[in-house]
């Protein structure tokens, strides 16, 4: 069938389905684009794929259940019910089935816009979520002063208050969900990311590109470190990096949890920031950042004052790997001796296609002795905020990854989104493996035998 024909033929359901049906339960800008629900075949190839339907065997918990849920209230057969907020929620948005879709099917934003619509009709608003919600989508998440003003709360804990409860076993006191998000507290530097490095950061000689570096909220409170090594491997292979001030979270978080509004918001004053900054590329060293980013074109595709320039902002966000690449990586020549297995984070081999970069440059680290992780792209379960709003499903998945790790025996866990470091480091402490789970940056930064952060 020809593209037009096949559009034709979409055009011809959307009338009958309007013809026939009662009015659809999907509201405002944010609805779910009924050409993906048509274009799904509902072949089945994605059910292998997907954590929660294997997971559960239930035909609402796969991808091509939802979108037929989804579809259904499109057609005005169904109504967005509690019921559909939890088959929606108990979605990972890992994407595995986009890769393996045969059609094309655009999940992840169907997903997206499902969540808002929910958000929308209000089924799941109760006094504190709603409380919650605008605590941290709308006051912390939005403001860099507030994320690291939660940073250094998180610090405090770690090392005051994190000792307290164990050293006395009052943690065995609280309820086992609060004990198992506990542990999956990240490590939090005193100083963010922003304070180790200038707004300008010139290489030595002629920059090769001038590249700007995303500040972010997790990265730069729970992973400055992994903020300053990509500054440093970016500047050792050439480059002029820029972290200019004035930019926000990605958004990617509100996006995932239905609150488009919110996150248009800041996908607009980052395009604006990083105009002014005048880069040849945006490099990203979080999988669910750089995936979110790129989307800026189709979050503002509605809004014709913006659209244009949301396209040209995406075009130029990168992978730091694929970056890296791209760019012709020096070789780097200090040995790293160690046995290593490598994660794919689902927003970076599914979200964005980059798979064979962060292979390449850690293949040409000397030392590492590389050893293949079974099932490497299934997810750990981390999916963002998802190990904290579904701990015990979110464990399920760790347990899954955790498995295989074992059958590896890595010394060293390489994978590039800060949420996988997480949520697979909780996995290794619960394990008692002393696998150490580090970025792929990190470990070039020790092979360039460039220092550390001060």
């Amino acid at each position: 069938m020809t593209v037009s024909a096949h559009a034709s033929s979409i055009d011809l359901v959307e009338t009958a389905r309007r013809a026939s049906a009662r009015p659809s339960a999907f509201q405002g800008i944010d609805i779910p684009s009924y050409e993906d629900t048509i274009n799904c075949m509902h072949c089945g190839l994605c059910l292998p794929h997907c954590p929660t339907f294997s997971l559960t065997q239930l035909e609402r918990h796969s991808p091509r259940g939802r979108i037929r849920l989804i579809k259904s209230i499109a057609d005005g057969q169904l109504d967005v019910t509690p019921a559909f907020a939890e088959t929606m929620s108990f979605c990972l948005l890992c994407r595995a089935c986009e890769t393996a879709c045969p059609a094309g099917v655009k999940y992840g934003e169907l997903a997206e816009a499902a969540r808002a619509q929910i958000e929308t009709s209000g089924v799941l608003r109760s006094p504190r979520r709603s409380f919650v919600r605008w605590l941290f989508f709308r006051q912390i998440f939005p403001r860099p002063w507030a994320l690291r003003l939660l940073g250094k709360a998180t610090w405090l804990h770690l090392h005051l208050g994190r000792p307290l409860l164990r050293g006395t076993g009052l943690i065995r006191l609280l309820p086992k969900r609060l004990q198992r998000l506990e542990a999956l507290t990240p490590a939090v530097a005193w100083r963010p990311g922003r304070a180790l490095m200038r707004e300008v950061n010139r290489p030595e000689g002629t920059p090769r590109a001038r590249a700007g570096l995303l500040e972010g909220c997790l990265m730069d409170i729970t992973f400055a470190q992994e903020q300053y090594d990509t500054m440093a491997v970016l500047r050792h292979s050439g480059c002029e990096v820029v972290m200019p001030r004035g930019q926000v979270c990605c958004g990617s978080l509100l996006g995932h949890c239905g609150d488009l509004e919110q996150a248009r918001r800041q996908a607009k004053r980052n395009i604006e920031v990083f105009e002014r900054a005048q880069i040849d590329a945006l490099v990203i060293n979080s999988a669910g950042c750089g995936s979110f980013l790129r989307e800026y074109g189709h979050l503002l595709h509605g809004e014709p004052a913006w659209a244009e320039r949301a396209a040209r902002f995406a075009a130029k966000v990168r992978d730091v790997c694929e970056f890296l690449v791209e760019l012709g990586p020096k070789p780097p020549s200090v040995p790293l001796a160690a046995r290593i297995t490598y994660h794919e984070a689902c927003h970076l081999v599914h979200g964005q296609r980059v798979s064979g970069a962060p292979r390449q440059l850690l293949q040409m680290i000397p030392g590492l002795e590389w050893v293949e992780l079974p099932e490497a792209t299934w997810c750990c379960g981390s999916a963002g905020i998802y190990n904290i709003t579904n701990t015990a499903d979110s464990m399920k998945f760790l347990a899954r990854k955790m498995d295989n790790i074992e059958r590896v025996a890595p010394g060293i866990i390489a994978t590039g989104n800060p949420g996988c470091m997480v949520q697979i480091r909780a996995g290794c402490e619960q394990r008692g493996l002393r696998a150490r789970v580090a970025h792929p940056i990190s470990l070039l930064r020790e092979a360039y035998g460039l220092p550390p952060r001060d």
